[in-house]
């Protein structure tokens, strides 16, 4: 195959490994593109497309890291991961595994390890690379890079919930919660919390948000429910789509221009968290975005 061949099969892994790395659409598809670029440069003869190419997107992917940790410090609010609501990278035996790994959840727990342990623990436990390969990705020693897989492994474990529920259980549930949501049912939302969810939402400072979180079955659904009503009053929809590979929904003005998108993480039968992302930054990738300072002033008048 020639190299613009070689590339394009294996351009889903790419932005699979970039995104996992970076969680922004965006900046892993820059990633990808820069790969191209030093690919389609590169000189010698490669003996693994697969893995020149993986080794190249890693590595422009811990440089961009580097500097995103130092932006994010200086984020306005909490900060999550650019929504994604197709991954294109597919293997139909490993999908609930995939799904898992790019999570708001997951992504999250990633923010707290160094760029280099995240990009051994993408390489090794998401892509099954083995610990040579990870090692000319990440430029150590294949030592080096087991103690980083370990380092690493151990504290995804210590965040990671235990009783996850299955993909059947989850949309059951979150079905039920979109169908309260949109008829203002406040019981039938409250019995779907946790006792201790939290509900979440990153503007970024551009677009209206949550003051701080809200914590509570009650606060969680007095507020979804009371702002249910005026909310379609004022023209918005959504549409229940798969959020970083949970149930979520993408959320619509009149015009149809992306509001925010909202992702549920669902776990032992009950929604422990309602992650919102409202900053127009993040969902350009997804189409026009809406003026969501005007759709809050619509919503306020149809109180």
């Amino acid at each position: 195959m020639t190299r613009a061949e070689d590339f394009q099969e294996l351009q889903p892994l790419l932005f699979a490994i970039a995104y996992r790395l970076l969680g922004s659409v965006t900046e892993a598809e820059d990633a990808v593109q820069e790969t191209w670029i030093q690919y389609e440069a590169y000189r010698g003869e490669p003996g693994s497309a697969k893995a020149l190419l993986s080794t190249m997107v890693t590595r422009i992917s811990i440089n961009v890291l580097r500097s995103a940790r130092v932006r994010r410090e200086a984020y306005v609010g909490p900060w999550f991961p650019e929504p994604l609501v197709t991954d294109p990278y597919a293997d139909p035996e490993r999908a609930a595994e995939l799904a898992d790994s790019v999570s708001m959840a997951a992504l999250l727990l990633l923010e707290r390890l160094t760029p280099l342990e995240r990009a051994v623990f993408v390489l090794r436990e998401v892509f099954g690379f083995g610990f040579a390969e990870i090692a000319g990705a990440v430029g150590r020693s294949e030592a080096a890079c087991r103690q980083l897989a370990v380092r690493s492994r151990q504290h995804m474990d210590a965040g990671r919930p235990r009783f996850a529920a299955g993909r059947r259980e989850r949309d059951e549930l979150a079905g039920r919660f979109f169908d309260a949501f949109r008829d203002g049912d406040l019981d039938g939302l409250r019995g779907l919390l946790a006792a201790d969810v939290q509900m979440v939402s990153d503007g970024g400072g551009k677009a209206p948000n949550l003051p701080k979180p809200i914590v509570g079955p009650d606060r969680v659904a007095r507020v979804l429910a009371t702002v249910a009503g005026p909310m379609l009053r004022a023209g918005v929809r959504f549409d229940f789509r798969e959020v970083n590979g949970e149930p979520g929904a993408v959320f619509y003005d009149r015009d149809r221009r992306t509001l925010n998108a909202l992702a549920l993480d669902i776990l032992d039968g009950q929604i422990q968290a309602i992650r919102l992302v409202s900053n127009p930054d993040k969902l350009r990738h997804l189409g026009p975005v809406a003026d969501a300072w005007q759709v809050s002033r619509d919503v306020k008048r149809a109180r």
